[in-house]
């Protein structure tokens, strides 16, 4: 029930004094559309057909579209059971997931696995980025009968190791500069996307086309350890999945989306499906028809040579088209290949970012590595781990592609297997309704089978299980990687766990002082400002309802704690932020999360709880103020208390003010 507005009469107090402020930051509270959550994520996806049919037609011959084509179709599902996961957990990555379903102990592991993919995804793509700038450099010279040429693989990782340093300064600076950064690559991607389609279509209908075969050869290095099981070779379904598992790189990306998913704006979860299909259909029609046409279009002995971790320059080299145009459109593809391949080395830091931070808050990691810039308020800490680690990477593969790829499946494929189980294990552990679910679900009496998740996770399973036996690369160096991550969290995690009896996560905040509420200083843009005073982080069911109704990004939501100071020495003139400011505000930017709306927190110190806050509303120009509903006094109380307030604060008697007091079964509105 919602009371009509009702005016309420103004009397003025004794004025106490003008209280400071702290304005409190954090890069969380940045939140991005679908579209560039999708071109962060599609970074890394569309990446890989720069590189991933050569790796894939060495292991299993001309075949190798089909099975690529097949992995791509299958990703859809894969990554629904990501937008389910998100759905429930804001923060719905493979950590979080994991440990709801089985644990702390398989957490870590399926996190060690994932960190072993990220750490990978990074070098893999800048080092196939020098190989396709190498490689044009290589062309010209001898073009124009240059007595040099550049060592394609050291070359290659000296500008994988520029690439990667330079990722890492824009992640310091902030995810909203390195999203922008990705929608100005996809949108430079889906030109050249555009006229190598469209040319290779012309080449097809002039030269005749002919599509690849379905047979499979499969190679001994693609056999591994079951090269010697003659029945590996005879049975057809065995091929398949050896076949299946080696093109399951082609479906990397995957976790982005659950940590990008934080930063979605409102209306999440149908944003989250937005920027799913968005990276379904981009990455299907580029990987998959860059694959066939590269099969089709290029001569087998070129292709396989020359071309083999440059399909998408072999296609420019082999289309119909004088040759000086050809060289041009060659051009081109490098450049966007360059682009793309450094996105996914920025997509790696922003996931290897997110995922260490999900492990740092629930204490597995030392909290100080959470620590935000003084400048930027970002985890540089985590940042420059991460960097390390692929900068490392880099100069210890000395620029091999094909090694690099081969490790890079094992993570991949494993952080699958522990999502996917995991949600098949909350289906039946967690009964909380969920905003969207995996479809293909029967219910059999009381219980609800999750027949598309535990299909899903069968796939799942048993290509990580032929991919142990065939890929000796990815299994030797992934369980050793992944291993020595593990050892790494869980000494970490007893270690914190002796300094401190129980871990809470607090968000890690920047904060700043400020003699005035200037609402230009403080960062406030909107035509529409409401006010929102918090104190109890249990009690937050007022903002939940003004970040639900604000729908437009005109309006700006203030939320505003007052630190009551009172006695002989309290001037509210030296205010600082406690563990008690950093919780509350902790509690909020969790619920900003959720709605995908961004909030500013602020703190005033005072003496005077009411005068603070009328303050605030006259200084920051709120229409609104928005009160929590007291256990202890009415909301006509709660509104003539602070109308006494706002009558000693506000000299202009014609201005009025919506006073609201809410809980969660009412909203009640005030005219003061």
């Amino acid at each position: 029930m919602q009371p009509a507005e009702r005016p309420l009469a103004a009397a003025a107090p004794s004025r106490p004094r003008q209280p400071q402020v702290i304005v409190v930051t954090t890069a969380l509270l940045v939140f991005i559309s679908f579209w560039r959550a999708a071109a962060i994520v599609l970074c890394d996806l569309a990446s890989t057909a720069y590189y991933i049919g050569g790796i894939v037609e060495e292991a299993i011959g001309k075949a190798a579209p089909w099975y690529i084509g097949a992995v791509m179709l299958f990703s859809y599902a894969v990554r629904a059971v990501y937008v389910e996961s998100c759905a429930m957990f804001v923060r719905g990555g493979v950590y979080r997931v994991v440990k709801e379903a089985m644990g702390g102990t398989l957490a870590k592991l399926s996190v060690s696995a994932l960190m072993f993919d990220y750490v990978l995804t990074g070098p893999i793509s800048g080092v196939s980025a020098g190989q396709y700038i190498v490689g044009l450099a290589n062309e010209l010279l001898h073009v124009l009968h240059a007595p040099l040429a550049l060592p394609p693989d050291a070359a290659s990782a000296a500008i994988a190791v520029a690439i990667t340093l330079y990722f890492w300064r824009q992640n310091i600076l902030g995810i909203e500069e390195s999203s922008d950064k990705a929608m100005k690559i996809m949108g430079v991607t889906t030109v050249m996307v555009v006229v190598m389609m469209a040319w290779c279509g012309v080449t097809l209908w002039m030269r005749g086309a002919t599509l690849p075969p379905l047979a499979l050869h499969l190679s001994d290095e693609a056999l591994g350890w079951a090269k010697d099981w003659p029945w590996a070779r005879q049975v057809g379904a065995v091929g398949v999945l050896i076949a299946f598992g080696h093109s399951i790189l082609a479906m990397s990306g995957e976790e982005s989306l659950a940590q990008v998913n934080r930063e979605i704006a409102y209306p999440k979860v149908p944003n989250l499906k937005r920027a799913g299909l968005v990276i379904f259909v981009y990455s299907m029609l580029m990987t998959t028809l860059i694959s066939f046409f590269a099969v089709m279009i290029i001569p087998d002995d070129v292709r396989t040579q020359l071309y083999r971790d440059n399909l998408i320059g072999g296609l420019a080299m082999s289309v119909v088209g004088p040759l000086p145009v050809r060289l041009l459109l060659r051009v081109f593809v490098v450049i966007v290949g360059f682009l793309i391949l450094a996105g996914a080395v920025n997509t790696a830091i922003v996931g290897s970012n997110g995922v260490l931070n999900r492990v740092a808050e629930d204490g597995v990691l030392p909290d100080w590595i959470r620590h935000p810039h003084p400048r930027y308020g970002t985890t540089a800490r985590v940042i420059n781990l991460v960097v390390a680690l692929q900068v490392f990477t880099i100069v210890a593969s000395r620029g091999d592609v094909y090694v690099l790829g081969e490790a890079y499946a094992f993570g991949v494929v494993w952080s699958f297997v522990f999502k996917a189980l995991s949600m098949v294990v909350l289906r039946f552990k967690d009964h909380r309704p969920r905003a969207w679910r995996v479809p293909l679900n029967v219910r059999l009496g009381q219980v609800e089978l999750p027949l598309g998740l535990m299909a899903i996770f069968f796939v799942l399973l048993v290509t990580a299980l032929v991919n142990l036996v065939t890929k000796k690369v990815a299994t030797e160096w992934g369980i050793a990687f992944t291993l020595a991550f593990f050892g790494v969290f869980t000494a970490s995690e007893r270690l914190a766990r002796r300094r401190a009896s129980a871990a809470h996560h607090l968000e890690k905040f920047n904060v700043r002082t400020t003699p005035d509420l200037d609402p230009a200083r403080i960062g406030l843009r909107g035509r529409v400002r409401k006010l929102v005073p918090v104190r109890d982080p249990h009690n937050l069911s007022h903002l939940d309802r003004v970040l639900a109704e604000s729908h437009s990004d005109d309006v700006d939501v203030v939320v505003l704690t007052v630190k009551v100071e009172r006695g002989p020495g309290a001037n509210g003139l030296e205010p600082h932020f406690s563990a008690e400011e950093q919780a509350l505000f902790t509690a909020v930017v969790n619920r900003a999360e959720e709605h995908g709306k961004t909030v500013t927190p602020l703190v005033v110190t005072s003496n005077d709880l009411l005068f603070a806050i009328a303050r605030a509303a006259k200084e920051l120009g709120a229409q609104e103020v928005i009160f929590g509903r007291s256990a202890k006094f009415s909301p006509d109380f709660q509104a003539e208390s602070f109308a006494l307030r706002w009558g000693q604060v506000e000299e202009d008697e014609g201005r009025e003010l919506v006073v609201r007091v809410v809980s969660e079964r009412e909203d009640l509105r005030f005219t003061v």
